[in-house]
C-alpha cells in the first residue's frame, strides 16, 4: 500500500490528450484553440472550453469543428499556439496573462490548412488524428462561471495511414498523443497490456 498526503492542486490537469479544436471565425477564416479538457464516449465527444475562448464564440455562432489530434512529436507546435488568441481586441484578463492576438495560427505555429469533408472549419494537416464534428449542445454549469461544457457528434475521421490497423481500427502500437500532464507535455510509454474488449 502507497501513502498518501493531502494536497490542494492548482490545477487537476492529470493527463489527458491535447486537442487542436479548429473553429470557423466569422469572416470565414479558421481559428485553432488548444484545449486539454475532453472525453468520448461512442461517437460524442465532450469538450471543455474556457468562457473567454474565441473558440467558444464561434462554435455557438458557427457549431461544427474539427477536434484534431497531435502526437507526441507536435508539442512545440502546440505550444507555440498556446499564448494566441482568435480574440481582437484581446481582453483584459488574456492581457494580463500574456496572450496575444493572432489571426493566422496556422502559420504562426508552422501547421497546414486542410479542407474538411463535410464542415467548414479547416483540419490541421498534420494531426495525424482529425475528427470532424457538429455540436449539439453547449452547457454553462450553474455552479461554475469559468468554461462551458460543448457536446460534440462526430460525423468523419481522418487518419494518417501510418496509424491505420484496419477500416475500424487505429493501431495503438503506432498512436501516440500528446498528453497534458499537469502542464507539461508527455508521451506514451511502451505498451503494458490490453483490456480484455479489445479486438486488435
Amino acid at each position: 500500500m502507497t501513502s498518501h498526503t493531502t494536497i490542494q492542486p492548482k490545477i487537476l490537469y492529470y493527463g489527458t490528450p491535447v486537442v487542436l479544436l479548429t473553429t470557423e471565425n466569422e469572416d470565414g477564416s479558421t481559428n485553432i484553440s488548444p484545449i486539454s479538457s475532453s472525453w468520448a464516449l461512442g461517437n460524442f465527444v465532450i469538450l471543455g472550453l474556457g468562457f473567454g475562448s474565441h473558440g467558444l464564440e464561434n462554435l455557438r455562432q458557427r457549431p461544427e469543428c474539427v477536434i484534431n489530434l497531435p502526437d507526441a512529436s507536435m508539442w512545440q507546435q502546440v505550444e507555440a499556439l498556446a499564448p494566441l488568441t482568435g480574440r481582437n481586441p484581446v481582453p483584459d484578463y488574456k492581457r494580463e496573462l500574456g496572450f496575444r492576438y493572432e489571426a493566422n495560427k496556422f502559420q504562426a505555429a508552422n501547421l497546414t490548412p486542410v479542407d474538411s469533408a463535410i464542415v467548414r472549419p479547416k483540419r490541421v494537416g498534420e494531426c495525424p488524428l482529425q475528427l470532424e464534428a457538429v455540436v449539439r449542445t453547449i452547457r454553462f454549469p450553474e455552479y461554475a462561471d469559468m468554461f462551458a461544457i460543448v457536446e460534440t457528434e462526430v460525423r468523419h475521421v481522418h487518419a494518417d495511414k501510418q496509424i491505420v490497423q484496419s477500416a475500424h481500427h487505429v493501431n495503438p502500437q503506432a498512436w501516440n498523443p500528446l498528453i497534458y500532464n499537469f502542464r507539461h507535455y508527455f508521451g506514451l510509454s511502451d505498451q503494458l497490456g490490453k483490456t480484455y474488449r479489445s479486438e486488435t
